[in-house]
């Protein structure tokens, strides 16, 4: 057990420094005054920080801390902290931690006892879920979707009867392949919005059902970040008559490579988890006729 009272005592410290996710100006006051006063700021990418240090006249020295930074660079900055000097932590964009290294280092610190101290400030995934409009009462944030197929759809399988809103970053690369593979589990009119290049010159968002979404961005070139959001309820589960082909092929390679199985023996269990004829996914696993 530890209990840390962060401002009743003045101790060394690690602080996590949020940064603009775009908007340069997103800075807090409290978050420069910060950068300005410690002994020493851990940048993920030193290049990329410099303009940022450089637009608020920030001269603190600044070094390289990234997720393949040592064991041994972790026990040093724990030591300069044990010694009395203050350090912070930001990352490119956003909150520091938030799909971003520097879970080793904050461990490391709360395991000696030394103080971790957040400052509030800028996150892509929250400042697209309030101005989404799907409901944030509720929220599950998933970080990145998942690249491998078999992932994805386990993944949008257990997802089936939850209710509420689903936070995902992706990139535009894949966005049209992630939507699509969206459409073989949820129902057409699913609530999907994508917020796209948030605070920057260029901020847009799509708000509309699963199939508007994914008809739109089919004949779009998609740039930047983006923040993917869908908000379930139970019944917007895609039925398995309106499963195609593809669909069943794909569940079927997903189940061989998660338990193993034979393709005789993943066709059976997918026919009948979806109450299907055999046949019918044996047909779309081989691409009969």
């Amino acid at each position: 057990m530890q209990v840390q009272k962060s401002f009743q005592n003045q101790h060394s410290c690690l602080y996590l420094v949020p940064t603009p996710i775009g908007n340069l100006k997103d800075m807090t006051y409290r978050a420069v005054e910060v950068l300005k006063e410690v002994d020493l700021i851990l940048a993920e990418d030193t290049r990329h920080s410099h303009y940022l240090l450089s637009y608020y006249q920030i001269e603190t020295p600044v070094q390289s801390f990234h997720e393949h930074s040592s064991q041994e660079k972790v026990a040093a900055y724990v030591e300069q902290i044990k010694s009395g000097q203050t350090l912070a932590l930001i990352s490119d964009a956003g909150m520091p931690l938030i799909n971003d290294p520097g879970h080793p280092l904050v461990q490391a610190l709360l395991e000696q006892g030394l103080q971790v101290i957040a400052l509030p400030g800028a996150n892509a995934a929250l400042t697209a879920l309030v101005a989404s409009g799907l409901p944030a009462n509720q929220f599950t944030y998933y970080g990145f979707f998942p690249r491998k197929k078999s992932d994805q759809l386990q993944l949008l399988q257990d997802l089936r009867g939850k209710k509420q809103s689903l936070i995902f970053y992706e990139s535009p690369y894949r966005l049209k392949t992630t939507l699509k593979i969206m459409a073989s589990q949820w129902s057409s009119d699913t609530a999907i919005v994508i917020g796209r290049e948030l605070t920057k010159q260029f901020e847009e968002y799509l708000r509309g059902s699963l199939s508007e979404v994914q008809a739109y961005v089919a004949d779009q070139t998609i740039k930047g970040e983006i923040v993917l959001m869908v908000h379930l309820e139970e019944e917007r589960i895609c039925q398995a008559e309106e499963l195609g082909s593809e669909d069943y092929k794909m569940k079927v390679q997903a189940l061989m490579v998660e338990k193993d199985l034979s393709a005789k023996a993943a066709i059976k269990e997918v026919a009948n988890q979806y109450q299907v004829d055999k046949r019918r996914v044996y047909a779309a696993y081989h691409e009969l006729d």
